[in-house]
């Protein structure tokens, strides 16, 4: 069944219904159009979050280190992925839609046009024709009519006796002459009628089927194309979906990565500052004529908190002299050590200097160095000495690796300069070995700096960490010392235990893997294989305190070694 076959005499419903189609593409095209406007503002207003909520800067970095702050980062990061995916559906659909089908349809509404006129011509070739059978049909049949009135007249004058011969030849001439021009009227109507039946025979056999089967394929080809676009519709989202479906993996995962116990410990490694806790307050028997105790020399509260409430003394312990003033130091006032040796001489033995020397060494210097440390002024050093231990260490680990990577960049760039130079010498058509010199000299300049930089913030290092073991041992001792405050037992007791050397025990055993050359102060050198006492663990800085079997002790990489 086709259209020129079935619906030979409905052009105007095929006029209706094809514009009707055309119709609904330019709807589906303008329904497209409007879904890639809400497409592109909605990936506009997704990416303006994006970036509002995308933090930048050094804190902001920082603080990028805690799993919950980067899972909210990566999340940012995938919804931006999300509305670059929502524009380019928006831009497929606009370019493989809307493009496509509003040049199509500007094609079939030509040739819609062209075949509607096609067949409008033959439908007007078709009425002139018939206009001009009508014609001629008229005039058959009014010289019809005239040639029988003639003919008639002239059998009556024939008839009359009356009639002279005259008259009868000229009516029977007049009769003649009507009845000829009659059958020439009938033979042209008959041809007329002939020709118009032909005509209209291939009108309606041939040329109007013929365009209305032109266009019944024209408008199964539109609804094929429609049908294409109705797909494309899904299939432009369905090609991204693999896509987004990994953004949405994505921030699925950063809710997985949150970790709350990983941000925990992370905060502490930022924040730890490595000082001890304050030791107990020494109680002072004013009854017993017991002097104020030597653990007011220094205050034992961290720079970073403030002191806790201490006891009222009375005024008489305060004393006349105070090298710290309260508004210096913003802490306790410091009492001055007692005049009297707390050491007899009837306990001292044979060597009272040395001892004296040794426990001076042993308690108060690293007192006063962690004092030094406590009471730094709080502009920021070069050698990050205002910040607590624990951090400045960090700090400055983290400033020689740095330098260690400028300086091995410096270095591979001086390799290749002299390279370059020596390539010269041999072929001086490419260059002269002389234009180099300069960048070999500031090349060489920059390395004598860096290693000067690097071995200065290693002395630094290395200073931060035999500090650290000062400031524990004055702990330790400061401790030690408050459990003789009792005075029924001899004061002195306690100091008896001070004359046998306190032996370090080794918390175990290492291997070296490889060999490292401890220029720096407070390191030690090893030699790959070496047996080495571990004195001290790794405390998360990568560095760890070693015995050779030379009796050389210092600190060394964590990673040279193996337990």
């Amino acid at each position: 069944m086709d259209w020129g076959t079935d619906l030979w005499d409905q052009y105007d419903g095929i006029d209706k219904h094809t514009q009707s189609g055309l119709d609904l593409v330019d709807r589906y095209v303008k329904f497209v159009r409007e879904r890639t406007e809400i497409e592109q503002n909605y990936a506009k207003q997704l990416r303006n979050l994006s970036k509002k909520y995308l933090k930048r800067g050094s804190k902001e970095e920082q603080e990028c280190g805690f799993t919950n702050h980067q899972s909210f980062q990566d999340i940012v990061n995938e919804l931006n992925d999300y509305a670059g995916q929502r524009e380019l559906i928006a831009e497929n659909m606009m370019t493989g839609i809307c493009v496509e089908l509003t040049k199509y349809l500007q094609d079939l509404k030509q040739e819609r046009k062209t075949y509607l006129a096609d067949a409008k011509k033959a439908q007007q070739n078709l009425e002139i024709s018939f206009k001009q059978l009508e014609n001629t049909k008229r005039r058959f049949a009014k010289e019809w009519g005239e040639a029988e009135k003639a003919t008639q007249q002239a059998e009556k004058i024939e008839n009359d006796t009356n009639a002279v011969k005259a008259d009868v030849e000229k009516v029977k001439q007049h009769a003649h002459v009507k009845t000829h021009t009659a059958e020439e009227c009938r033979n042209d109507y008959a041809a007329q009628l002939q020709k118009y039946n032909k005509e209209q025979n291939t009108f309606y056999y041939t040329e109007i089927p013929q365009l209305f089967n032109k266009l019944q394929d024209m408008d199964e080809r539109r609804i094929r194309c429609l049908a294409e676009g109705y797909s494309q519709f899904a299939e432009v989202e369905k090609k991204v979906l693999p896509i987004i479906t990994k953004c949405l993996d994505g921030i699925s995962m950063a809710g997985q990565n949150t970790n709350g116990k990983q941000d925990s410990l992370r905060f502490i490694e930022q924040h730890k500052s490595g000082f001890e806790r304050p030791a107990e307050v020494d109680f002072e028997d004013y009854s017993q004529g017991i002097k104020p105790a030597s653990s007011d020399w220094f205050s034992p509260f961290p720079p970073c908190l403030p002191p806790f409430p201490r006891p009222s003394l009375p005024s008489s312990h305060t004393p006349s002299l105070n090298p710290f003033p309260l508004s210096k130091l913003g802490h306790t006032p410091l009492s001055l050590p007692p005049p009297l040796n707390p050491f007899p001489l009837s306990k001292l033995g044979h060597a009272p200097l040395s001892f004296c020397l040794r426990e001076f060494n042993r308690s108060v210097k690293p007192r006063l160095a962690t004092f030094r440390a406590l009471h730094r002024p709080s502009p920021a050093a070069e050698d990050y000495s205002h910040l607590p231990p624990e951090q400045r260490k960090k700090r400055l680990q983290s400033k020689i690796d740095d330098i260690t990577k400028e300086l091995q960049k410096e270095l591979d760039q001086s390799e290749a300069l002299e390279k370059m130079r020596g390539v010269y010498e041999r072929n001086p058509q490419m260059g002269d070995p002389a234009s180099l010199e300069p960048q070999i000299t500031q090349t060489s300049q920059n390395v004598g700096r860096l290693r000067g930089q690097l071995t200065k913030y290693e002395s630094w290092l290395a200073e931060a960490f035999r500090g650290d073991d000062s400031t524990n041992t004055a702990v330790n001792n400061n401790q030690h010392c408050s459990m003789s405050a009792d005075p029924s037992q001899n004061i002195y007791s306690e100091f008896d235990e001070d004359f046998d050397e306190d032996v370090e025990t080794p918390i175990g055993k290492a291997t070296a893997l490889y060999t490292f050359q401890g220029s720096s102060q407070g390191t030690v050198s090893i030699t790959e294989g070496e047996q080495l006492s571990v004195m001290e663990s790794d405390k998360g800085d990568g560095w760890m305190r070693v015995l050779r079997a030379n009796g050389d002790e210092g600190y060394i990489p964590s990673s040279y070694v193996k337990f």
